[in-house]
């Protein structure tokens, strides 16, 4: 029982072969995606940020609350305040706040300090979840189901973002408060990611790394 409208639901029934062959497709294209550390200054076409923002905001979140903003980074001079405050931050983590354990987990990838790619890609898409809603008038909504809703929403961002063709990386500098200050964003907005989004260098590498056997990651009962 419901007091919400409704409205008939748009489902295209796949054949049994079709269905079969489109997951098993699109499996294909997306174990192709890697993170990137490489990028070029190359621009994207125009709307294709867009869309894939428009893809990311149909993901499913708590109350139907959408509690997420994005914001497109291209200013070149609003990128580099954004790299010296983030380097700052990893500076401390790498040489202060980080555990032994956590620097020889991240060696393989060969990150450090220095985050070049935040100045060369040619867009930061940072990803903001709101604690809380806010009217017009001051008035605040609960949010529900936050961090679920928002991780949801940057993993189909990261998804539409490799099926339009562009590289990704996912950015978390900690703490991140520095971008609600360059970027003059509300206090009930907390920082989620910086996906960094463009073209690969040429000649981009990628660290030789492998996934974990699917039987180790998924059971059917």
């Amino acid at each position: 029982m419901t007091d919400g409208d409704f409205v008939p639901l748009d489902y295209r029934d796949f054949s049994t072969a079709e269905m079969q062959a489109r997951a098993a497709a699109f499996h294909a294209e997306m174990k192709t995606r890697r993170t990137v550390r490489d990028f070029s200054d190359r621009p994207i076409p125009e709307g294709v940020i867009e869309d894939c923002l428009r893809t990311a905001v149909t993901a499913p979140n708590g109350a139907n609350m959408q509690p997420w903003h994005f914001v497109v980074v291209g200013d070149p001079a609003v990128k580099q305040q954004i790299r010296a405050a983030a380097e700052a931050e990893e500076r401390e983590f790498y040489e202060r706040r980080a555990s032994e354990e956590w620097l020889e987990a991240l060696a393989p990838l060969g990150t450090d300090a220095s985050k070049p790619f935040l100045e060369t890609a040619p867009a930061l898409i940072v990803v903001f979840a709101q604690s809380h809603g806010l009217g017009a008038d001051g008035r605040k909504t609960k949010h529900y189901y936050v961090q679920e809703s928002v991780g949801i929403a940057t993993g189909m961002l990261i998804t539409a973002v490799h099926h339009a063709g562009l590289i990704s990386l996912t950015h978390t500098p900690s703490p991140m408060n520095f971008l609600n200050q360059i970027l003059h964003r509300p206090e009930n907005e907390r920082p989620f990611l910086i996906l960094v989004v463009g073209y690969p260098a040429q000649n981009a590498q990628v660290p030789a790394i492998t996934k974990k056997p699917f039987t180790a990651v998924a059971s059917f009962l």
